[in-house]
């Protein structure tokens, strides 16, 4: 009973305050996080503990999968460089950088094992919190796909790295060979589960014409791809299979996938994507009060203030100059480097670097062998606060500052326009293919209009194809004596308000004039409200009741 009330407050407290966020454009993650230490800090609410097996394996693979079948493995490919230098260099480099740090800055006894787990800790930005602030700050589509291609990869970068170094943490020991193996390892084992995975699930979903089946397959398919990843035999990274299948799938799904299955299952995932993002930030702020407790066992007060601030000022800085560095490099090879990426650019990748479950869920799963693991808890939720709050609050300027523009709707529209141009020409075709001398004339014609007008269930021609299938619904077995759709005078079918031209006042006949309050007439104001006057045209037999104004059937 009390797990029940618990998953529906996190829930209701999930949809208030991202309503919230989203009604008065703030970063709905930082909201999240801050009501969530506030909740922390309330005497009725119980203590929360995320076990690191619950993320890595009950919600992170659900999480990475719903970002991956939303992006374009076109994109992705288009930019494997880009992503290739940022999850894998950016994170190895800030793992390093941290390491050193907290080694100076961490009392002894502290190893450079446990300072290099620190570092893998706190190295990955979050693919959610990237995502979520990227696209609300209105980025360059380029920029937002790099930064949620590496924030899919760099997980497994680091997970890898926390592995390697917490076995150092145990034998003492630690090697550049060792860490090269463990990596090569995980992305080919992780590579192949992930591609196997897919394989499998894309031959049954093939076979499959139920909606609500191939949408519980499209839930199966991370953690059976996570699953297989992580069997002994296999020992890939989990977190790049589950990526590498989503991409699969996103790929072939016009292939394996109706157009009913494949809106259901966006559906779907869009909702449950909501939920658990939002969710896992609840959460991390709901820890603040078991971490702090935890810390202060080892440290004094100031002492963990300093180390807190050490570490996230070089978690901030460490991505701003490797993407400069880098830059520099590029740009020294000039026929490397493509024409759209500049210094702006640079800056405002480097500066979007928010963290988030991932490093949380890795510093709960520190070998509890690590000195101060307590003081490193608290680290990592600092760096997660810190970084949603000042890069997840200062992005938007930044991307103002930078100059970069966003998206051009007029662009937008032009290429929807062109899409669904081609849409309707392959459909004209396919109906001129399809038809037939027996299908009726009148039919075929309508049909073609609305080809012709777009894609069925957009702008006119959605409304065109509605009505065209209402009419045909009302339509009788018809007779040549009774083409108007009426038998014996009577009015078959729903009575339908007529439609009442653009601009038209109501009670009037006349459009209202700009800048003129117009004051309609005492009979006029008696009527507003009712039916348009005069009635449309009216088949055979039927008459009009003068007194109620409207449609008799005699």
């Amino acid at each position: 009973m009390h797990v029940a009330l618990g998953l529906v407050a996190v829930v209701l407290t999930v949809v208030v305050f991202a309503g919230l966020a989203n009604r008065f454009n703030v970063s709905a993650p930082l909201v999240l996080v801050v009501v969530g230490v506030i909740g922390a800090a309330l005497p009725f609410v119980p203590e929360v503990r995320l076990e690191p097996e619950v993320v890595l394996v009950g919600l992170l693979p659900p999480l990475l999968y719903a970002t991956a079948i939303r992006t374009s493995l076109v994109d992705f490919s288009a930019n494997r460089s880009a992503i290739l230098i940022l999850s894998v260099g950016a994170t190895t480099f800030t793992a390093l950088v941290v390491g050193f740090v907290a080694v100076l800055v961490v009392p002894s006894p502290f190893s450079f094992a446990a300072g290099f787990a620190l570092g893998a800790v706190v190295a990955p930005p979050d693919a959610v919190a990237a995502t979520a602030v990227a696209r609300r700050v209105g980025m360059p589509r380029r920029i937002v796909s790099i930064l949620e291609g590496e924030s899919l990869v760099n997980d497994a970068t680091a997970l890898v790295l926390l592995n390697t170094a917490g076995a150092a943490i145990i034998t003492a020991e630690i090697s550049g060979w060792e860490v090269g193996e463990d990596f090569a390892r995980a992305a080919i084992g992780g590579v192949l589960a992930g591609a196997l995975a897919a394989l499998v699930i894309s031959r049954v979903r093939r076979r499959v014409s139920d909606t609500a089946i191939d949408t519980t397959l499209s839930f199966v398919s991370p953690f059976a791809a996570y699953l297989i990843a992580e069997a002994p035999l296999v020992h890939g990274s989990g977190v790049l299979a589950v990526v590498v299948c989503g991409l699969l799938q996103s790929h072939n799904s016009h292939r394996l996938q109706s157009g009913a299955a494949r809106l259901a299952e966006s559906s779907n995932w869009r909702t449950v994507q909501f939920v658990l993002e939002n969710a896992v930030f609840l959460l991390i702020g709901l820890q603040a009060t078991y971490v702090v407790r935890e810390a202060r066992r080892d440290l004094s007060t100031g002492r963990l203030i300093w180390v807190c601030v050490a570490v996230l000022v070089v978690v901030l800085l460490s991505r701003v100059v490797y993407v400069a560095v880098t830059y520099l490099i590029r740009r020294s090879m000039s026929r490397l480097i493509s024409d759209d990426w500049t210094w702006r650019s640079s800056l405002l990748v480097g500066w979007a670097g928010m963290r988030g479950v991932v490093t949380l869920a890795a510093a709960f799963a520190l070998p509890q062998e690590t000195p101060h693991r307590g003081t490193l808890l608290l680290v990592a939720f600092a760096v997660v606060i810190g970084t949603l709050g000042l890069q997840g609050a200062t992005l938007p300027l930044v991307a103002k500052w930078v100059g970069l523009p966003g998206p051009d709707p007029a662009e937008d529209a032009l290429a929807e326009a062109a899409l669904l141009q081609e849409v309707a020409a392959a459909g004209q075709k396919r109906l001129t293919d399809e038809a037939t001398d027996d299908d009726p004339d009148r039919i075929v014609e309508q049909a073609k209009a609305v080809e012709e007008a777009g894609r069925p269930g957009v702008g006119a021609a959605g409304s065109l194809a509605r009505r065209v299938r209402a009419a045909d619904r009302r339509l009788p077995a018809a007779s040549p004596a009774d083409a108007g759709g009426r038998a014996g005078g009577r009015h078959l079918g729903p009575r339908r308000r007529p439609l009442r031209r653009r601009g038209a006042a109501r009670g009037h006949g006349q459009p209202r004039r700009r800048g003129v309050a117009a004051r309609p007439h005492r009979a006029a104001r008696r009527t507003q409200g009712r039916r348009a006057w005069p009635p449309p045209a009216r088949s055979r037999g039927a008459s009009t009741c003068s007194r109620r104004r409207r449609w008799c059937g005699r």
